[in-house]
């Protein structure tokens, strides 16, 4: 009964949560194969920009994961005003990212998408996918503040245990952008025929949607929600406590600004072969984000669950329920790999794009889909690392780790060797055994347990 708890605990965190990135990847994709329609250059200068935002994505989402472990554990210890002040560092810390991200897409934004442009290619014109791409990221700067908004209330809310408002709103957000997308891109119903331009507005209106609908929701029910009585009085948090955040939190930022980065430059060092590789990696990832919301949202229940079982001080069933948890999280994966598996030839073919890009989406589907139990697994051993508060390990773990092996070993096998470049990717992907082992290792020495806020 106690294991069939820890799970039922896990999935009512996390199905919510798998509903609503669930949803928005299915937006992501519908709007990919909608780009898609307009031809190759569109549709990888959709997924270029795609790579560029979610980096700074994930930057965000670390940058509030700081604060995140200590409203877990606050809520935990049943902290009211610790869970204030770890939601009020979360807005500084949010202003701090949307400026740093304007500035450097702003000023940035040909080099960030020419690394991108370096392959050789007969059917992908590189000048024309620059200016889509250039004309699309005008458009998308303006979702980043309402979409930093959003995640600040959204995280809070699910570290309090409701997962339904953030997936609420994202539905809808969703219906808007699928909608607004409709209209826009291909000028239905006598609106303008923009194309791009016309995909990122859409985009940019569901995300303007989903932020007032969760903050208006929110704001109405401070009766549920009790740590949003009085959040507005005041807007700085004492500076001990800042301190004490910005140390846990500057780790968990690094790392998946980082971590992201990798990802970006893995596609980079892969597009060296050709941009036609960059077009089947778009259909692939399509795909594959479309069902990997089902181990990240898992990892972020396990992060939720673990970090509130160690703030009541329950050190032994944090430890026990970690293991159950990873095991849960890998046995689940593998379902999906069958799923992927599966559509990995049908896919591909909803694209108006040549035969060698659909067979390369094709094959890098049944290869990632191949490693989604791991991926599993080490999403629940990165989560409960962090949870403890040990965000340097976990620095260390996930990022340098992507850097120093995975980027490093793409980088030399694309530059120095022959070597096909699906089979480049299956060794590159492979090489997350040996972060796992690592993992595992970390886990079961006991050393992330610790109650930060008792601290």
């Amino acid at each position: 009964m106690n294991e069939k708890s820890i799970y039922k605990k896990a999935l009512v965190l996390a199905v919510p949560m798998m509903i609503q990135n669930g949803i928005t990847n299915m937006v992501s994709l519908i709007d990919n194969v909608m780009v898609g329609s307009l031809g190759t250059e569109a549709m990888t200068a959709v997924s270029i920009i795609g790579q560029l935002i979610f980096v700074f994505n994930l930057a965000v989402f670390g940058g509030l994961s700081g604060a995140g472990i200590y409203s877990a554990q606050y809520y935990g210890q049943k902290n009211l005003e610790g869970f204030r002040n770890a939601f009020r560092m979360k807005q500084l810390i949010g202003i701090f990212c949307i400026i740093l991200g304007l500035a450097v897409f702003i000023f940035g934004n040909e080099f960030l998408i020419g690394r991108y442009l370096r392959g050789e290619s007969d059917s992908v014109n590189p000048e024309l996918t620059m200016h889509y791409a250039k004309q699309y990221l005008s458009v998308m700067l303006f979702g980043i503040p309402p979409f930093v908004l959003t995640q600040i209330y959204a995280t809070s809310l699910r570290e309090s245990g409701d997962s339904i408002k953030p997936m609420t709103a994202g539905i809808i957000s969703v219906v808007v952008d699928i909608v607004f997308n409709w209209l826009l891109i291909y000028g239905n119903l006598g609106m303008p025929k923009l194309g791009v331009r016309g995909a990122g507005i859409a985009t940019v209106l569901a995300r303007i949607v989903e932020c007032a609908v969760l903050v208006i929701w929110s704001l109405a029910r401070k009766d549920k929600h009790t740590f949003l009585q009085g959040i507005y009085r005041k807007f700085l948090v004492p500076m001990d406590f800042a301190v004490k955040i910005i140390k846990k939190g500057l780790p968990i930022f690094f790392n998946e600004f980082l971590w992201a980065g990798s990802i970006a430059v893995l596609t980079q060092c892969y597009s060296t072969r050709s941009l036609e590789i960059v077009a089947g990696l778009n259909i692939s990832n399509a795909l594959c984000n479309l069902l990997n919301v089902v181990f990240v949202a898992l990892g972020s229940a396990v992060g939720i669950i673990i970090g509130q079982t160690l703030g009541a001080s329950e050190y032994e069933k944090a430890k026990k329920d970690s293991f159950k948890l990873m095991r849960f999280a890998g046995g689940i994966c593998i379902i999906l790999t069958v799923i992927l598996v599966l559509f990995s030839g049908i896919f591909p073919e909803s694209y108006d794009t040549t035969n060698e890009i659909k067979a390369y989406g094709k094959n890098f589907i049944i290869i990632t889909a191949l490693f989604f139990p791991l991926q599993g697994m080490l999403n629940a051993l990165y989560f409960t690392l962090r949870s403890g508060g040990q965000t340097f390990i976990t620095f260390l773990f996930d990022s340098v780790y992507s850097w120093a092996v995975t980027v490093s070993l793409a980088y030399i096998l694309c530059t120095f060797t022959s070597i096909p470049v699906l089979g480049i990717y299956a060794i590159v992907q492979s090489a997350d055994i040996i972060k796992f082992a690592i993992g595992y290792i970390l886990i079961k020495k006991g050393i992330w347990i610790s109650n930060i806020v008792s601290e």
